[in-house]
């Protein structure tokens, strides 16, 4: 575990708390699509991503969903740092983007390190910004931003995560990350294959020049 910790959080973290990380933090595995949280769940412990891609969307009273942020590992979720300090019910969705591995902090662990370490402190307060920062970029590519650009961002973004030029993905997934149609999003793609920027399969896409 120390080892892990030190390969992804070595360079933010004092020796003594990663120490203490080790000692107090359990090991959470969730597949790819499982869920680490759910609307409406208190949230009782801070995840530390080791491993893998979560993403964090919003949903509206009809249940459809809007895309925040992927978190990456060596990150933490601002949106779950903000119910556990509230205590408050959670307002967002977290769904495992790959196989994940998490690392679960208590709550009043947060709390007593906010406190203690400086380094722990700073990684809160640089979540919460580098969080903030993304869904203002989510909330301006929907103010100011077409339908294609928000499909350009997106692809860009998912090749990122993934590591990969592949995208393993349907239509209606993509529509329902962007508070789409999948009409809609079928024409785009179309055109961009039409392009020569993509290449469409069934349930992927190859991202050529973008």
């Amino acid at each position: 575990m120390i080892e892990e910790l030190q390969q992804q959080y070595g360079f933010l973290f004092e020796e003594a708390l990663l120490n203490e990380i080790a000692d107090i933090g359990t090991i959470r595995t969730i597949s790819a699509d499982g869920h680490l949280i759910d609307p409406g769940q208190y949230i009782k412990s801070i995840p530390l991503l080791l491993e893998g891609v979560i993403k964090v969307s919003r949903l509206d009273e009809d249940g459809d969903e809007l895309l925040l942020y992927f978190i990456e590992s060596g990150d933490t979720c601002a949106m779950t740092l903000n119910c556990c300090m509230q205590g408050s019910k959670s307002e967002i969705k977290a769904v495992a983007e790959t196989d994940t591995k998490l690392l679960m902090i208590p709550l009043d662990k947060m709390e007593e390190w906010l406190v203690k370490y400086r380094s722990w402190r700073n990684f809160i307060l640089n979540s919460y910004q580098s969080r903030l920062n993304e869904v203002l970029q989510t909330v301006d590519s929907i103010a100011f931003l077409k339908m294609d650009e928000r499909l350009l961002h997106y692809l860009q973004d998912k090749t990122k995560i993934g590591h990969s030029e592949t995208i393993h993905i349907t239509h209606e997934e993509i529509a329902k990350d962007l508070h789409s149609s999948r009409v809609v999003i079928s024409r785009l793609l179309k055109k961009l294959e039409n392009e020569g920027q993509v290449k469409l399969h069934r349930n992927s896409i190859d991202v050529i020049d973008l």
